[in-house]
């Protein structure tokens, strides 16, 4: 089969794509906005990109189009394929009809954590020898890819909350119908698509309902919302995490290790890969769904300690005169508070920079702007950059007082931010997009300014 995929760039369509070619089928693709990681990964693997949506690639005449969730009404060349006839499909439903069909789905949903909490899971599995097929939101740096097919029965997903497509406003987790399922946390968040939270508690509870009965749930018990979903009604198997009476982990001998306890049993402790009590979290429920497949809870820990990371989640990406600058893909202001708080646990000394773009779409609404300030408490500066905002960042974020820097001038924050950065900073650059390639302008920048200084 020729699949043409519109929106192939983003992190979902771009795996979709990834497993289409791994099963088989020929792939080429459209998009607007190209950028890495999943520009990189699709050039390597040989699949054809076309800049924009021009409708003159009805002429590829692919045996079917898969529609991306950024593809709306008045998209060209949706237009000319709705005008033809021509056969169409959301990319959740193609994947759950042509990848997930017959295996055995670990589906790890939630609004913070899902891409860490997907990583760890597909590694516990494959360091345990179960080769998993994956698909998950980011680049884990053990595997350096997005996306895996193999012969496994095992598939692990990433399983968002957002629409299917266009033509599909149900969430396109609903399609996945996983046998294991991770539930990590529940707030509101996507307020383009969302009109309250109570929205998004029924879509996570229309995934519920797809589960057979021998299916798991592993959900945390802390989060309310997850509680008030599982109450509307559950036929399948429920085990809690962050429960004294299930799941539970706390911190070990000093903030980088955790130890891990079911029942108030320890199964095991390890120095972890990942900062922050949130991340201990995300390991506590991968540890729980892994048991549910056959991989023992010792094992699964273990793992942990040869877990490399994810691309974009606090990752470091570079060191120019004792100047660190990191990259993650925190944008709700829950995320970037545990965010700051990971790196400031697990760097105790120097300050820490927040380099800010709110461009999700929800932030750029401003919906959840009010907690912004709080969220950005621990940060000893903060640069904001406006660009594209429909509030004004300057009074939301005056509560901080002098350590904010707004700007909508990507240039001058760059400037701002190395002309303010010393020796033992940390530059956390938070984006869910390319923020226009800061990270190397800044590396670029402090080069240039610390060349200076030396000579």
């Amino acid at each position: 089969m020729h699949i043409h995929i519109l929106g192939i760039c983003g992190t979902f369509m771009g795996g979709v794509a990834l497993l289409a070619r791994a099963a088989g089928h020929t792939v080429t693709g459209c998009d607007a906005n190209v950028y890495p990681p999943m520009s990189t990964q699709l050039a390597e693997q040989g699949i054809g990109l076309t800049e924009g949506y021009d409708p003159a690639q009805l002429d590829l005449a692919p045996d079917m189009f898969v529609i991306g969730n950024a593809i709306s009404r008045g998209n060209p060349l949706l237009e000319a394929i709705l005008d033809r006839g021509l056969p169409y499909v959301s990319g959740p439903q193609w994947l759950a009809e042509h990848v997930l069909a017959g295996r055995w789905v670990l589906a790890v949903a939630g609004t913070h954590g899902k891409t860490t909490t997907t990583s760890l899971l597909a590694w516990m599995l494959e360091d345990a020898g179960l080769a998993p097929g994956f698909l998950v939101g980011g680049v884990p740096k053990n595997f350096g890819l997005s996306a895996r097919l193999t012969d496994s029965p095992f598939f692990v997903i990433e399983a968002d909350e957002y629409d299917t497509a266009f033509c599909d406003k149900r969430s396109k987790f609903v399609h996945y119908r996983p046998r294991t399922l991770i539930l990590n946390n529940l707030e509101f968040d996507h307020a383009d698509i969302f009109p309250d939270l109570a929205a998004i508690e029924t879509q996570f509870h229309h995934l519920v309902r797809t589960m057979p009965r021998s299916a798991r749930i592993v959900a945390n018990a802390t989060e309310g919302a997850l509680r008030r979903v599982l109450a509307r009604g559950l036929w399948s198997e429920l085990e809690w995490f962050e429960d004294a009476a299930g799941w539970s982990s706390a911190a070990g001998d000093d903030d980088s290790q955790a130890a891990f306890y079911l029942g108030g049993q320890e199964l095991g402790r390890v120095s972890m890969p990942l900062a922050g009590r949130h991340n201990r979290a995300n390991a506590l429920a991968a540890i729980a769904a892994a048991r549910h497949v056959g991989v023992p809870p010792q094992q699964a820990i273990a793992s942990l300690a040869r877990f490399a990371g994810i691309k974009r989640r606090l990752e470091a990406v570079g060191e120019v005169g004792g100047v660190t600058v990191y990259d993650d893909f925190a944008h709700h202001p829950t995320a970037i508070a545990l965010t700051i708080e990971g790196l400031r646990r697990r760097q105790p000394a120097g300050r820490i920079l927040a380099v800010l773009e709110p461009r999700s779409n929800t932030m750029k609404l401003g919906v959840m702007k009010a907690e912004l300030p709080g969220s950005l408490a621990q940060a000893d500066k903060v640069y904001c950059y406006t660009h594209g905002l429909s509030w004004q960042a300057e009074e939301t974020l005056a509560p901080l007082g002098e350590r904010v820097r707004c700007d909508a001038d990507l240039d001058a924050l760059v400037a701002a931010v190395s002309g303010e950065a010393l020796p033992g900073d940390h530059v956390l650059v938070m984006s869910n997009g390319g923020f226009g390639g800061v990270h190397g302008k800044l590396l670029d920048a402090l080069a240039a300014r610390f060349a200076v200084r030396g000579g």
